[in-house]
Protein backbone atom coordinates (compact mmCIF):
# COMPACT_ATOMS: atom_id res chain seq x y z
CA UNK A 1 0.00 0.00 0.00
CA UNK A 2 1.90 3.49 -0.95
CA UNK A 3 1.10 6.33 1.55
CA UNK A 4 -1.33 9.57 0.89
CA UNK A 5 1.48 11.65 0.13
CA UNK A 6 2.56 9.40 -2.95
CA UNK A 7 -1.11 8.95 -3.57
CA UNK A 8 -1.70 12.40 -4.22
CA UNK A 9 1.62 12.93 -5.92
CA UNK A 10 0.49 10.48 -8.15
CA UNK A 11 -2.92 11.43 -9.20
CA UNK A 12 -1.03 14.93 -9.76
CA UNK A 13 1.40 13.03 -12.48
CA UNK A 14 -1.98 11.80 -13.53
CA UNK A 15 -3.34 14.82 -14.48
CA UNK A 16 0.21 15.66 -16.02
CA UNK A 17 -0.37 12.74 -18.07
CA UNK A 18 -3.40 13.86 -19.51
CA UNK A 19 -2.17 17.33 -20.08
CA UNK A 20 0.54 16.03 -22.18
CA UNK A 21 -2.02 14.07 -24.06
CA UNK A 22 -3.97 17.56 -24.25
CA UNK A 23 -1.12 19.61 -25.32
CA UNK A 24 -0.29 16.97 -28.01
CA UNK A 25 -3.52 16.63 -29.50
CA UNK A 26 -3.84 20.56 -29.60
CA UNK A 27 -0.29 20.25 -31.76
CA UNK A 28 -1.60 17.56 -33.95
CA UNK A 29 -5.16 20.50 -34.94
CA UNK A 30 -2.53 23.15 -35.55
CA UNK A 31 -0.18 21.03 -37.74
CA UNK A 32 -3.05 19.87 -39.28
CA UNK A 33 -4.48 23.42 -39.92
CA UNK A 34 -1.44 24.26 -41.08
CA UNK A 35 -0.64 21.51 -44.01
CA UNK A 36 1.70 19.79 -42.21
CA UNK A 37 -0.49 15.81 -42.19
CA UNK A 38 2.77 14.32 -41.57
CA UNK A 39 3.25 15.90 -37.96
CA UNK A 40 -0.11 15.94 -37.22
CA UNK A 41 0.27 12.26 -37.63
CA UNK A 42 2.96 11.73 -35.62
CA UNK A 43 1.41 14.50 -32.58
CA UNK A 44 -1.96 12.65 -32.59
CA UNK A 45 0.00 9.41 -31.85
CA UNK A 46 2.10 10.84 -29.49
CA UNK A 47 -1.39 11.95 -27.79
CA UNK A 48 -2.26 8.32 -27.70
CA UNK A 49 1.16 7.08 -25.96
CA UNK A 50 0.56 9.95 -23.12
CA UNK A 51 -2.87 8.29 -22.70
CA UNK A 52 -1.84 5.10 -22.46
CA UNK A 53 1.23 6.46 -19.88
CA UNK A 54 -1.68 7.92 -17.88
CA UNK A 55 -3.55 4.78 -17.92
CA UNK A 56 -0.54 2.80 -16.70
CA UNK A 57 -0.59 5.45 -13.72
CA UNK A 58 -4.39 5.10 -13.10
CA UNK A 59 -4.04 0.83 -13.24
CA UNK A 60 -1.27 0.95 -10.96
CA UNK A 61 -3.25 3.49 -8.65
CA UNK A 62 -6.09 0.95 -8.70
CA UNK A 63 -4.03 -2.11 -7.95
CA UNK A 64 -2.28 -0.29 -4.94
CA UNK A 65 -5.93 -0.12 -3.76
CA UNK A 66 -5.16 3.90 -3.89
CA UNK A 67 -7.86 6.50 -4.71
CA UNK A 68 -8.04 7.84 -7.95
CA UNK A 69 -8.95 11.58 -8.11
CA UNK A 70 -9.30 13.13 -11.13
CA UNK A 71 -8.83 16.72 -11.48
CA UNK A 72 -9.54 19.40 -14.00
CA UNK A 73 -7.08 19.39 -17.34
CA UNK A 74 -5.62 22.74 -18.07
CA UNK A 75 -6.38 24.19 -21.42
CA UNK A 76 -3.69 24.08 -23.66
CA UNK A 77 -2.11 26.53 -26.32
CA UNK A 78 -3.84 26.19 -29.74
CA UNK A 79 -1.65 28.47 -31.51
CA UNK A 80 2.78 27.29 -32.03
CA UNK A 81 4.25 28.92 -34.26
CA UNK A 82 6.40 27.50 -37.32
CA UNK A 83 6.70 23.77 -37.57
CA UNK A 84 10.46 24.31 -35.96
CA UNK A 85 8.43 26.03 -32.74
CA UNK A 86 5.92 23.53 -32.08
CA UNK A 87 8.44 20.90 -31.79
CA UNK A 88 10.31 23.07 -29.81
CA UNK A 89 7.67 23.56 -27.37
CA UNK A 90 7.38 20.10 -27.22
CA UNK A 91 10.40 19.33 -26.21
CA UNK A 92 10.65 22.06 -23.29
CA UNK A 93 7.38 20.10 -22.32
CA UNK A 94 9.00 16.97 -22.09
CA UNK A 95 11.95 18.09 -20.42
CA UNK A 96 9.05 19.82 -18.27
CA UNK A 97 7.84 16.07 -17.31
CA UNK A 98 11.45 14.71 -16.95
CA UNK A 99 11.98 16.81 -14.11
CA UNK A 100 8.76 16.15 -12.61
CA UNK A 101 9.33 12.51 -13.03
CA UNK A 102 12.77 12.33 -11.40
CA UNK A 103 11.47 14.52 -8.43
CA UNK A 104 8.66 11.53 -7.81
CA UNK A 105 11.18 8.94 -8.38
CA UNK A 106 13.19 10.74 -5.75
CA UNK A 107 10.39 11.17 -3.80
CA UNK A 108 9.27 7.43 -3.40
CA UNK A 109 12.94 6.38 -2.64
CA UNK A 110 12.94 8.67 0.09
CA UNK A 111 9.66 6.92 1.20
CA UNK A 112 12.04 3.98 0.60
CA UNK A 113 8.31 2.90 -1.68
CA UNK A 114 10.36 0.41 -4.26
CA UNK A 115 6.67 -0.67 -5.76
CA UNK A 116 5.98 2.89 -7.00
CA UNK A 117 10.08 3.76 -7.79
CA UNK A 118 9.70 0.63 -10.35
CA UNK A 119 6.75 2.23 -11.40
CA UNK A 120 8.63 5.34 -11.84
CA UNK A 121 11.57 4.08 -13.66
CA UNK A 122 9.60 3.05 -16.73
CA UNK A 123 8.69 6.48 -17.08
CA UNK A 124 12.33 8.05 -16.36
CA UNK A 125 13.55 5.69 -19.14
CA UNK A 126 10.36 6.77 -21.40
CA UNK A 127 11.58 10.38 -20.84
CA UNK A 128 15.19 9.56 -22.51
CA UNK A 129 13.27 8.63 -25.32
CA UNK A 130 10.60 11.19 -25.66
CA UNK A 131 13.62 13.95 -25.37
CA UNK A 132 16.08 12.07 -27.82
CA UNK A 133 13.20 11.66 -30.40
CA UNK A 134 11.97 15.00 -30.30
CA UNK A 135 15.53 16.57 -30.06
CA UNK A 136 16.59 14.64 -33.57
CA UNK A 137 13.28 16.20 -35.22
CA UNK A 138 14.62 19.82 -34.32
CA UNK A 139 18.23 18.77 -35.32
CA UNK A 140 16.53 17.83 -38.65
CA UNK A 141 14.05 21.07 -38.76
CA UNK A 142 16.83 23.58 -38.26
CA UNK A 143 19.09 21.99 -41.07
CA UNK A 144 16.20 22.19 -43.47
CA UNK A 145 15.00 25.88 -42.15
CA UNK A 146 12.41 27.47 -44.16
CA UNK A 147 13.02 25.56 -47.03
CA UNK A 148 9.61 24.22 -48.37
CA UNK A 149 10.94 21.12 -50.07
CA UNK A 150 13.04 20.15 -46.96
CA UNK A 151 9.97 20.89 -44.77
CA UNK A 152 7.82 18.43 -47.35
CA UNK A 153 10.40 15.29 -46.83
CA UNK A 154 10.18 16.00 -43.14
CA UNK A 155 6.43 16.18 -42.88
CA UNK A 156 6.77 13.28 -44.69
CA UNK A 157 8.67 11.29 -42.61
CA UNK A 158 6.94 12.31 -39.62
CA UNK A 159 3.66 11.20 -41.36
CA UNK A 160 5.31 7.30 -41.40
CA UNK A 161 5.32 7.11 -37.65
CA UNK A 162 3.13 4.02 -36.92
CA UNK A 163 1.09 3.08 -33.57
CA UNK A 164 3.17 0.67 -31.04
CA UNK A 165 1.13 -1.78 -28.77
CA UNK A 166 2.03 -0.86 -25.28
CA UNK A 167 1.03 -2.92 -22.02
CA UNK A 168 -0.44 -0.40 -19.94
CA UNK A 169 -1.08 -2.99 -17.32
CA UNK A 170 2.20 -2.47 -16.09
Amino acid sequence: MISKKMTKQLNEQLNKEFYSAYIYLSMSAYCNRNDFPGAANWFLLQYEEEQDHATRIYNYLIGQDAKVVLQEVAKPPKNFGSLLETYEESLAHEQDMTKNLNELSDYALKEKDHATYNLLQWFVNEQVEEEATVSEIISKLKMVGGDGYGLLMIDSELGKRATIDSDISQ
